[in-house]
Parts: C-alpha cells; sequence; structure tokens
C-alpha cells in the first residue's frame, strides 16, 4: 500500500521566483525516480509557506529518494531557498 509524505518549509523571502525556476528544472526527476506515484506542490504567499505532497510506493522509496537528492548535492540546493530544515512527514493510508 502507498504512502503519503509531506515536506513543510518556509521560501526565504524574495527566494519563490528562483525556486520556480528550480523546481521546474527538477521536478521531472522526482517524478521519474522509482516508487514515486505523484508529487504536488503548494504555497501561501502571505506566509511564504511551501508544502510538497508527495505519494511514494513505500517509505522506503522516498528514502531511497532522499538519501539520492542528498548524495547528488540536490537537496542542499533546494534548502538554499528556505529558511531552515523541512519538517517530513509520512502517512500511512487508512482503508476505512
Amino acid at each position: 500500500m502507498s504512502i503519503w509524505v509531506t515536506l513543510k518549509m518556509t521560501v526565504r523571502d524574495g527566494a519563490f521566483e528562483e525556486l520556480t525556476a528550480f523546481l521546474n528544472a527538477n521536478l521531472s526527476n522526482v517524478r521519474g525516480f522509482d516508487g514515486a506515484l505523484q508529487v504536488n506542490l503548494f504555497y501561501d504567499s502571505a506566509t511564504r509557506a511551501f508544502l510538497l505532497k508527495e505519494e511514494w510506493a513505500s517509505q522506503r522509496h522516498h528514502q531511497a529518494y532522499m538519501a539520492f537528492i542528498q548524495e547528488a548535492g540536490v537537496m542542499t540546493a533546494l534548502l538554499a531557498f528556505m529558511e531552515g530544515e523541512p519538517v517530513v512527514t509520512y502517512y500511512e493510508r487508512l482503508m476505512m
């Protein structure tokens, strides 16, 4: 059964335009990674809150992706647009 992952961050003041270009250049890599099922982005311009909501085949798949982007320097590049570290939360799908 798939899992949902959220990454919550705050965009640095004045960095949203550059972040948008970075995401346009890199989102296809996320969506094409083994186990990635869905990636959605949300932004609140009033608070500069940025949310990635992702669906993955498993937590193991997402953690493999996170390790890959950390090693490749992509996470460091993403965090350069942010204030602080992301808050990552995993959710299991409930069937009710």
